[in-house]
């Protein structure tokens, strides 16, 4: 399924958050706002990471034409996120995000055309709105999202994101919500995708939390103040980068697979460590005005180990490290 939109549901879940704290307790249940609270970690109000790769091999091909083995020998990014609340209501959440990404690639042979270049510098901005409601008597949220993206150099792409979910069930063990993602996007590979969520808490403390397509992962709190995860997370690089006057867009899916250690550390900031094995299925470079089915150049690299490290800033809401 495509790179899934480029950062897979950036916008899409993010407003699920925050938008049930805005309920009256009457309309919500208090399990159901939690459930929501602690189900999308991702929307953290302000956060910052880094990571950095072990080098690893790759096979590419230029306009069909394969390229000799290449070896990447540093990989490295720095993200900084920040997600601002507008206007809370009974039913309505309107809030931006602001998102930027550096992401610093040194290759063995420049022989590609995004190789020629060492350091990529994107950045994302998007204002969201969401709507709750009843739909066949269960909550139902409405979401929708315009963004634009671009480089050091130029603002890029606009964008359009809609999403609707419905909560189908809410007790002590188990939530689940089902839904559509939707996109406004000529270089989106697929108009659309499902969405599923699902959380059960089993008896030994451990907890099974699967947000698809996104993430797959079984978490249990330790320690005082700690919770520790094991499983997959996907992810994904983009940028665009300028070669004899033509915008080009490079994209990557990055499958996480390994160990999450998450920490409070008081005051509203939450510390976050991972490692693991990154896999990245493929990754395309296409002209801006194509679809990322039109691609000149495509790279199959070879998995890696990976280390991530970020801390988080939680004004808006109290962070959420225990079941």
């Amino acid at each position: 399924m495509k790179i899934l939109r480029k950062a897979i549901l950036p916008f899409a879940i993010l407003p699920f958050q925050h938008l049930v704290y805005a309920q009256k307790k009457d309309s919500i249940p208090i399990k159901v706002r939690a459930f929501v609270a602690d189900k999308f970690p991702q929307a953290r109000d302000f956060n910052v990471e880094f990571t950095q790769n072990t080098p690893y091999k790759f096979s590419s091909a230029l306009r069909g034409n394969d390229l000799p083995e290449n070896k990447v020998k540093d990989f490295h990014q720095v993200k900084a996120n920040a997600n601002i609340y507008l206007l809370k209501s009974k039913n309505w959440l309107v809030s931006t995000s602001l998102n930027y990404r550096f992401t610093s690639i040194n290759t063995e042979n420049s022989v590609s055309a995004y190789s020629q270049e060492k350091n990529f510098h994107y950045h994302s901005e998007s204002i969201n709105a969401s709507y709750s409601s009843k739909l066949f008597n269960k909550i139902a949220i409405y979401s929708a999202s315009v963004s634009v993206d671009g480089s050091e150099q130029h603002f890029e792409r606009i964008r359009g994101m809609f999403t609707g979910a419905i909560l189908l069930k809410a007790n002590q063990k188990t939530k689940m919500t089902v839904g559509v993602v939707a996109f406004i996007d000529p270089s989106s590979q697929i108009p659309a995708f499902p969405l599923f969520t699902y959380e059960h808490k089993f008896d030994n403390g451990w907890v099974a939390d699967i947000i698809l397509p996104k993430k797959i992962l079984v978490r249990k709190n330790v320690f005082s103040n700690g919770r520790i995860s094991f499983g997959s997370e996907m992810d994904n690089t983009s940028f665009y980068h300028y070669i004899s006057g033509k915008t080009y867009e490079y994209r990557q899916v990055e499958i996480n697979s390994g160990a999450i250690y998450e920490h409070n550390l008081g005051g509203n900031f939450i510390g976050t460590l991972k490692t693991g094995i990154r896999a990245t299925p493929n990754a395309r470079v296409f002209e801006k005005q194509e679809s990322f089915k039109d691609y000149i150049f495509e790279a199959k690299y070879k998995p890696s180990f990976y280390f991530n490290i970020g801390v988080s800033y939680n004004p808006f809401g109290k962070p959420r490290t225990k079941q």
